[in-house]
C-alpha cells in the first residue's frame, strides 16, 4: 500500500490515471490480492475512486477540497503547537535536523524532497503533542489535501522561502511558546498552502 500511496504523493501516478490491479501486480511481483486490499484501504482514505465498468482511479481534488482541508490543517496545528510546546522547550534537536535538510532541498531547488522533508517537520510537531487521535486526524487530513503536491505550486524558486519561514516555528517552540508557533504555522499554512490569497 505505502509504494502505491508514495506514487500518487509524488505524482507518478496523477489524478485521473486508472491503476489496473493486475498490472501492478505484475510490476511488484506480488500476487493480486495485496493489491486488491491496498486499493480498497486507499478508497477509504478518499485518495482513489473506483467506479463500475471503470476501473480504479487516482482522485482529482477539487480547489474548494483543497482549501477546506487546508483549513481544518491550520485548526488541527494550531492545536498541536499548543500541546507540543512544553515538551519541545529546549528540545528541537529533531525538528532543527528536519529543518536542515528541507532547506538543503530547496538549495537544490529538489521539490520532491523538499516536500518530504517539510512534511516530516509538521509531523514532528503533531507528533510532540502526545496526542494520539490529534496525530491520527491531522495526518488524514494532509493526505486529503496532497500536501506533498501541493508544495510544487509554490514553484522550486520559493522554497528557500518556504523553508526559512518555518524557522521562527522552532524558535518559539525552543522558548515553550505555544501560542507563538501556533500563529506561526497558521500564518503559514495561510500563505502557501490556501489556493486563495486572504
Amino acid at each position: 500500500m505505502q509504494i502505491l500511496l508514495d506514487r500518487i504523493l509524488d505524482g507518478t501516478y496523477k489524478p485521473g490515471d486508472r491503476l489496473i490491479e493486475l498490472q501492478i501486480a505484475h510490476e511488484l511481483n506480488i500476487s493480486q490480492s495485496p493489491v486488491r486490499e491496498a486499493l480498497r484501504y486507499l478508497e477509504a482514505l478518499r485518495v482513489v475512486e473506483t467506479e463500475t465498468y471503470k476501473g480504479t482511479r487516482v482522485r482529482s481534488i477539487s480547489p474548494q477540497e483543497l482549501e477546506e482541508s487546508s483549513q481544518v490543517r491550520v485548526a488541527l496545528e494550531e492545536l498541536g503547537a499548543q500541546l507540543a510546546a512544553p515538551n519541545f522547550k529546549d528540545n528541537v534537536a529533531a525538528l532543527e535536523a528536519e529543518a536542515a535538510l528541507f532547506m538543503k532541498a530547496a538549495e537544490d531547488k529538489d521539490a520532491k524532497n523538499y516536500a518530504h522533508h517539510d512534511i516530516e517537520f509538521h509531523r514532528i510537531i503533531m507528533a510532540g503533542s502526545k496526542n494520539s487521535l490529534l496525530l491520527s486526524i491531522w495526518e488524514s487530513v494532509v493526505l486529503e489535501s496532497r500536501f506533498r503536491l501541493t508544495v510544487k505550486r509554490v514553484g522550486e524558486e520559493q522554497l528557500c522561502e518556504f523553508g526559512t519561514a518555518h524557522l521562527p516555528v522552532i524558535d518559539a517552540l525552543r522558548q515553550g511558546d505555544g501560542k507563538t508557533a501556533a500563529k506561526l504555522l497558521r500564518d503559514l499554512i495561510h500563505k502557501f498552502h490556501f489556493l486563495k490569497t486572504e
